[in-house]
């Protein structure tokens, strides 16, 4: 082969080398930010040193959960399980550190084939700015304990942080981890605001599912808007209207609203049979807390699967029924949800047809906003 042509062949394979460098260099620099490196030496704080809100009582069977031990043998083996997850529960701390890590063991490590690990079992972390909290970083999971860099290279100043925790998980212990000589302490601006909680019940969806990450369930962005502390008691799959969960519910010293979002779950015949008793447990122990009801939303697919339809459109029949009942039986302090354009009209606000994105919650929470706020604002709560 001529001289030439070899010399050309090893500048050609010389150029292509040195683009692969290139390339991967570019790669890995991408893949730095996207997964950031641990942030310095830390020192690490027991969060359990700082408030936690979103429970409905505090005397839970464990610090990260959120059912009492009276449920303990009580409620369905479900419930019991799900009330492990730590859906709603939200830690609030002050610090200066210029960065923020995280350090925590799951429960359970459990994964779901149409919701991010982050949402499942990661932690969300919050920042106050300007009077609005502002998502600061997410802590993705990498196995049952998992210790990462949440926020990082910020300047050296006092700031509010509220990290939410794992919607579809239980957390077992958690740590904070600042610089060496940053401080950490208690929250100095009292937001959310936890004298008079909205108590949410419900469903899979209320739950969590399926958000990408804790702080855009549902609940916890209606938590933001609000400025109020809103506890979740969403159970996946098991919101069949238990008496319990009621009694429990019931047990909050100062509510500010009742929300019952159990109807995706429950059957028309569950509704006619056990709705009225499930709210008089509610109105028995607080005459004059609001209590929303909210309807099914009419999910995507019930265009299409007629069967899906009929069962939807029957079970938001037997939740109108039971409020009307309850307005004509002289109940006033009572609201209720449609779901005309609950989640948009264009078919986009869910992952299966059923649980909700990221879209799906923001949208939701608006819809619901308005009347939670008009309940509160007649409670003289807004």
């Amino acid at each position: 082969m001529p001289i030439h042509i070899i010399d050309k062949m090893k500048k050609y394979r010389v150029d292509f080398l040195k683009a692969c460098l290139q390339m991967a260099a570019v790669s890995c620099l991408a893949f730095a930010g996207a997964f950031p490196a641990l942030a310095g030496t830390p020192e690490w704080h027991d969060a359990s040193s700082f408030p936690l809100s979103g429970k409905a009582v505090d005397s839970t069977y464990t610090r990260y959960g959120r059912l009492p031990s009276s449920c303990l043998g009580v409620s369905r083996d479900p419930v019991w399980n799900l009330g492990q997850n730590s859906a709603g529960l939200v830690v609030r701390f002050r610090s200066d550190s210029p960065f923020i890590r995280a350090r925590w063991t799951s429960l359970h490590g459990n994964t779901m084939n149409h919701m991010a690990e982050t949402g499942v079992r990661g932690l969300d972390l919050y920042v106050l700015e300007d009077g609005q909290w502002r998502f600061a970083g997410v802590g993705r999971p990498e196995g049952k304990t998992t210790d990462a860099v949440l926020v990082q290279n910020m300047t050296r100043e006092a700031r509010e942080y509220m990290l939410y925790l794992s919607l579809y998980d239980g957390v077992e212990d958690l740590s904070i981890g600042i610089e060496e000589g940053s401080s950490i302490g208690q929250p100095e601006v009292d937001l959310p605001d936890c004298g008079h909680p909205v108590v949410m019940y419900g469903t899979s969806i209320l739950q969590g599912g399926c958000a990408s990450r804790p702080g855009m369930a549902h609940t916890n962005i209606l938590g933001r808007m609000l400025g109020r502390e809103v506890i979740n008691l969403g159970f996946s799959g098991n919101a069949f209207l238990d008496y319990e969960i009621a009694g429990l519910m019931a047990s909050v010293e100062t509510p500010g609203a009742f929300v019952l979002d159990y109807v995706p779950n429950a059957s028309a015949k569950m509704i006619e049979e056990k709705g009225e008793k499930f709210f008089r447990i509610l109105r028995d122990a607080h005459p004059d807390v609001p209590v929303i009801f909210v309807e099914d939303p009419m999910f995507p697919h019930s265009k299409f699967n007629t069967a899906v339809y009929r069962e939807v459109t029957k079970k938001n029949a037997a939740q109108k029924a039971l409020y009307d009942k309850l307005r004509k039986a002289g109940e006033k302090h009572v609201y209720y949800v449609s779901s005309e354009g609950m989640i948009g009209n264009d078919s986009e606000a869910t992952v299966d047809g059923v649980h909700f994105t990221d879209l799906g919650m923001e949208r939701y929470a608006r819809h619901l906003y308005p009347v939670i706020r008009k309940a509160l604002r007649s409670s003289g709560l807004d």
